[in-house]
């Protein structure tokens, strides 16, 4: 089976993309993956093997020479994407939302190709829902989903997130030694998504520089590309232990040493939470229809995570939480075990299934 797997740029886009395609080419598919031009540059770890990049464009509401161009980046990225159809020829495409998906899923739509898109998010993104209704089959990663779209039931298959191969729980011992870390101290890990976030960095920082017992704790940082130099100067003025990468891909080893960690809400994060069951304290990113809210929410729901409002974040509400659960250990172990309570999917394996019974009638899955 040939399989065309497009994305946006974000890494909650990226990484369950890359999950599937990993797990389609294991099983033998021919897999063409098709990211924006703006992807080159990031560190996103990606296996060799058929990629194609197509200009991105950013457009919104506004007339303005910004949006001019962004129709012209989206027209020349609609034009390679039926370029990228007619060349490859896929037996179904895969989409995972994001304004850069929408060329490719109209194109085979048109060309009666079987298609598939995958929300990661609770609250479904204009892009999926516009083509939600173009579409063989909705994947979802949250059972709310579905009371958001306007579709026939039937259409919606709940898979969860697919996550990396990789992402396995790790020997503690093991993932001491990748850090230097110690035994025995409360490790924190922090992290503001796959661009990082500016405001969670700060306010971290001068959180933890001004704790008083500073020898109890260890902290994994993971700040982003542009605070990166002055967090580093930062954290070498203070007496924290500590490790701060710009990225960090192996993260299986920061989620198996994590005793609590400090992060924004994307959904790929969320999925991971849910895998490692680690206690969290959250931080949604407040734009973009308020989708991390509302996943946030359904940690906090399950008593799983406390959530700050960004407008909220500030250094002693942030103190308040985090020196309430570092003083209560019985606290941290019943949100450990809160996450129990969730369904466990292998979501890889069933998107997987989803993609080769829409694409290949009468094969054996």
């Amino acid at each position: 089976m040939r399989v065309l797997i497009v994305t946006g740029s974000s890494g909650g886009h990226i990484f369950p993309a890359i999950a599937l395609s990993d797990s389609l080419k294991n099983s033998g598919q021919e897999v063409l993956l098709v990211l924006p031009q703006k992807s080159r540059k990031d560190k996103i770890p990606i296996a060799p093997g058929q990629i194609k990049y197509i200009p991105a464009a950013v457009l919104n509401f506004n007339l303005s020479s910004k949006n001019i161009l962004g129709l012209w980046f989206f027209l020349w990225g609609a034009w390679e994407s039926l370029r990228i159809i007619i060349k490859f020829k896929p037996d179904v495409v895969v989409g995972f939302g994001s304004l850069n998906t929408l060329a490719l899923i109209f194109w085979a739509w048109l060309f009666r190709i079987k298609t598939i898109i995958h929300e990661q998010n609770v609250i479904c993104g204009r892009a999926n829902r516009l083509l939600a209704k173009l579409v063989d089959r909705v994947a979802v990663s949250f059972s709310q989903t579905r009371d958001g779209l306007n579709i026939a039931g039937e259409k919606i298959v709940l898979t969860g997130n697919p996550l990396r191969r990789d992402l396995v729980r790790l020997d503690k011992k093991e993932a001491l030694d990748f850090f230097k870390f110690k035994e025995g101290k409360f490790t924190i890990l922090i992290t503001g998504g796959s661009q990082g976030s500016h405001r969670l960095n700060a306010v971290c920082l001068e959180v933890l520089s001004a704790h008083q017992k500073k020898d109890d704790l260890q902290v994994i940082h993971i700040s982003g590309t542009q605070d990166f130099s002055w967090l580093a100067a930062g954290y070498a003025s203070s007496t924290l232990t500590y490790k701060l990468f710009d990225f960090l891909s192996q993260m299986q080893y920061a989620y198996s040493l994590a005793d609590l960690i400090i992060c924004r809400a994307g959904a790929t994060t969320i999925a991971e939470l849910q895998k490692f069951r680690i206690p969290a304290i959250l931080i949604p990113y407040p734009f973009v229809y308020a989708h991390q809210l509302a996943n946030a929410q359904v940690l906090e729901n399950l008593k799983a995570a406390l959530i700050i409002h960004d407008q909220e974040l500030t250094p002693d509400k942030l103190r308040g939480k985090f020196t309430e659960l570092l003083a209560d250990p019985q606290k941290l172990e019943s949100m450990r075990q809160a996450y129990t309570q969730l369904q466990v999917f292998d979501a890889t394996q069933l998107l997987a299934k989803e993609v080769l019974t829409s694409g290949c009638k009468g094969c054996y899955v």
